[in-house]
């Protein structure tokens, strides 16, 4: 399985679904690529946020490797499912699709709401971290067929 997720820069929210959800399904035993990507092009070959890295060390994931790159059409044809964190990116992503089988692919991260941009908060980057930890739970418990079994 391959997966995507994808934010406006790839610096902040989208480093941090790529990490966890690679983390959550290398501990369930998975064989799932996860990458991200972002609809802008301002930080490409950056790496993710500093505030990111740190949330993720405080949980035990490392996402310092991480290097921010921008959504491309053929991301379509490489990845199963594409996850976005808001609206915005849902639109710019969709506006993207090459065909109605294509933008069947890309929902929303958290169903039916947003994924909050921290990037102008600093005390938000802890509760994001736990809202995207519990919605890819959630994603691995559907696309599986069995519940996240914790450690």
């Amino acid at each position: 399985m391959k997966i995507l997720m994808v934010c406006l820069g790839n610096i902040c929210r989208s480093p941090l679904a790529e990490g966890i959800m690679q983390h959550l399904a290398d501990e369930q035993g998975l064989d799932w690529q996860v990458d991200s990507a972002g609809t802008g092009n301002w930080h490409v070959g950056e790496g993710p946020d500093r505030r990111s890295v740190r949330t993720a060390r405080q949980h035990g994931i490392d996402i310092s490797r991480q290097v921010c790159r921008q959504f491309k059409v053929s991301d379509f044809d490489r990845f199963d499912h594409i996850f976005v964190m808001d609206k915005y990116n849902l639109r710019d992503v969709t506006a993207l699709a090459p065909d109605g089988q294509a933008e069947a692919k890309v929902k929303l991260l958290l169903v039916d709401k947003e994924v909050p941009d921290p990037y102008y908060d600093d005390k938000q980057f802890e509760p994001v971290f736990r809202l995207i930890e519990q919605s890819c739970k959630d994603i691995i418990k559907d696309l599986t067929g069995k519940p996240y079994a914790s450690e």
